[in-house]
C-alpha cells in the first residue's frame, strides 16, 4: 500500500464564489490559505483545507467605492464576521468514488456537506475541482433571508451560494 501526502499550493488554489439575489448575482474569489490531502494507493482518503475569509474579493462591481463597501459588508456581522472568524475550514470525513463528505466550519458553526469532485494526480501534483452549494442560514447568516424576514421584495438575497473550488497540491 502506497501512502502519499500532498500540501496545498496556496498561490495556485482558490475558490470562486457566486451569490444571488432577486435582482441579480455577484461573484468573486476567496483565497485558500493552506491544506493537506492523503491518498492511499492513489485514492483520496482524507484531507483538509483552510480558507482565508479576509481575502474575499468581488469581481463584478467595477466602481472602487461600491466594491469596497460591498466587501466591507460581507466582512461584517451581517455576513461572515471575518475579523472574528478569519478562517473557514473544510475537513473530509468520507470519500466514495467522486463523492466527498465532510465538515465545513463557517463563523464557528460546523455542518456536514457533500459534493462531487474531480481529483487528478500526475506525478507529484494533485488537482481537485468541485462545487459546493452552501445554505448561508445554517451558519447564522440571516441578512435579507426570506426564511427570517417578510416582505423583502427585490431586496431578498437567496440563501444558497456556490463555491467552485480549485486546488493544486504537491507531494510532501
Amino acid at each position: 500500500m502506497e501512502n502519499n501526502k500532498f500540501k496545498v499550493v496556496a498561490s495556485l488554489s482558490n475558490i470562486e464564489w457566486k451569490g444571488g439575489k432577486v435582482t441579480g448575482m455577484h461573484s468573486g474569489n476567496i483565497a485558500i490559505k493552506e491544506g493537506e490531502f492523503k491518498l492511499n494507493d492513489g485514492i483520496l482518503t482524507s484531507g483538509k483545507f483552510v480558507v482565508d475569509m479576509r481575502s474575499i474579493t468581488v469581481l463584478d462591481i467595477t466602481d472602487p467605492a461600491t466594491n469596497a463597501q460591498f466587501i466591507g459588508h460581507m466582512a461584517s456581522g451581517d455576513f461572515f464576521a471575518s475579523a472574528e472568524y478569519p478562517e473557514a475550514i473544510f475537513e473530509i470525513t468520507t470519500v466514495e468514488n467522486k463523492h466527498i463528505e465532510g465538515n465545513i466550519m463557517i463563523k464557528g458553526i460546523r455542518r456536514t456537506i457533500g459534493f462531487d469532485a474531480d481529483i487528478h494526480v500526475a506525478e507529484d501534483i494533485l488537482t481537485a475541482m468541485g462545487k459546493m452549494i452552501i445554505d448561508r442560514t445554517q451558519f447564522g447568516i440571516k441578512f435579507r433571508s426570506g426564511n427570517f424576514f417578510k416582505d423583502l421584495g427585490d431586496t431578498l438575497i437567496y440563501n444558497e451560494f456556490e463555491l467552485n473550488i480549485n486546488i493544486t497540491a504537491k507531494t510532501i
